[in-house]
């Protein structure tokens, strides 16, 4: 049988781009292979094992290709990673340089995974990360010739077995082709690296502000909201929930992101850029929403209407919260 070949993508998308720009990029990989998993917002993966064959190309020409067509159709830089599995494959992307192609072979899987810091592997957080280096476990060679029943027993049964797994190149997690969610986002890159949680939680109201905004003026709801954090070494952290509701209103829309941000539990982590998602969206008529007793979301939705008149009139940022006041206002959506 021939080696698996996963092929990550990880699309730069630009600041402001349209939200059905990641679609449309994800359209194109799939005339490449039809097995394309989406990883909203800006990744995929591309199980390239028969594709091979079929485009007679090297795992490097595939990548080529991809990079080139994402360039020449939509201006868009592509980094890309191959190796046997998911897994190996998105870590190598994370550790890849923009814009270019890192390829593992099976027989280079140990040697390129063993050295690298514990941190970097598969679904080790900070906390865990902290907890292997308190034992004494700093690469990922060290998780690895730890013995299953040590691991077992500081982290419990499946993630004691899940990281001796991953520390040994193990994924058996196949690509899986499912159709994109219908979804919104929005993103802010920072211009430098940034530590204050008090600034990073500013930012999340600001892009709640947007995603509110643009769900209100398309009239629609939003089910489902997706939290993800890049840091200055280019790795990064999601976190996303199903909302109580679907909605549209910023409130709801902020709380449940500075929710998902404490998930994380960042101290002063080097923050590049916070994204969120709005997913499972509906048209707003069908979305129920549920009473409160609570004066203040009254003020609130009132306040929220009064913005929404004020913007369609005078543009976007015309009247903004007094937090925000010194954030800069997002472009108008092309």
């Amino acid at each position: 049988m021939n080696e698996r070949r996963i092929l990550h993508a990880h699309f730069h998308l630009p600041y402001g781009a349209h939200p059905d720009l990641y679609g449309q990029l994800l359209a194109l990989a799939e005339g490449i292979t039809p097995r394309v998993q989406a990883i909203p917002p800006d990744a995929a993966h591309l199980d390239i094992t028969g594709a091979l064959r079929y485009w007679n190309r090297t795992p490097e020409q595939v990548a080529a290709l991809l990079r080139l067509r994402t360039t020449a159709l939509h201006g868009v830089q592509t980094t890309c990673a191959i190796a046997p599995n998911r897994m190996l494959a998105a870590m190598a992307a994370a550790a890849t340089p923009p814009g270019a192609t890192t390829v593992i072979e099976a027989r280079d899987v140990q040697a390129w995974l063993r050295p690298r810091p514990a941190a970097a592997l598969h679904q080790v957080g900070p906390a865990t990360a902290t907890k292997l280096r308190t034992y004494g476990l700093h690469t990922i060679g060290d998780i690895a010739d730890a013995p299953v029943p040590t691991l077992v027993r500081l982290f419990g049964a499946a993630t004691g077995r899940s990281l001796h797994a991953h520390a040994n190149g193990q994924d058996l997690r196949t690509v899986q082709p499912v159709p994109i969610a219908k979804s919104m986002s929005a993103e802010r890159t920072f211009d430098h690296d940034v530590l204050d949680p008090a600034e990073h939680r500013k930012t999340l109201l600001d892009l709640t502000e947007e995603l509110g905004a643009r769900l209100r003026d398309d009239q629609q709801a939003a089910g489902n909201l997706t939290l993800l954090v890049r840091y200055a070494d280019r790795t990064s952290s999601t976190r996303s929930r199903t909302l109580t509701e679907p909605t549209a209103h910023t409130r709801p829309l902020a709380t449940s992101a500075w929710e998902l941000y404490d998930l994380l539990g960042l101290q002063r982590a080097r923050v590049r850029a916070i994204s969120l998602r709005a997913q499972d969206l509906r048209p707003a008529a069908e979305a129920s929403q549920q009473l409160t007793l609570d004066p203040g979301d009254d003020r609130a939705l009132a306040i929220e209407a009064i913005t929404d008149r004020a913007r369609a009139r005078y543009g976007p940022g015309a009247l903004r919260p007094a937090t925000l006041a010194t954030t800069r206002t997002r472009a108008p959506r092309g």
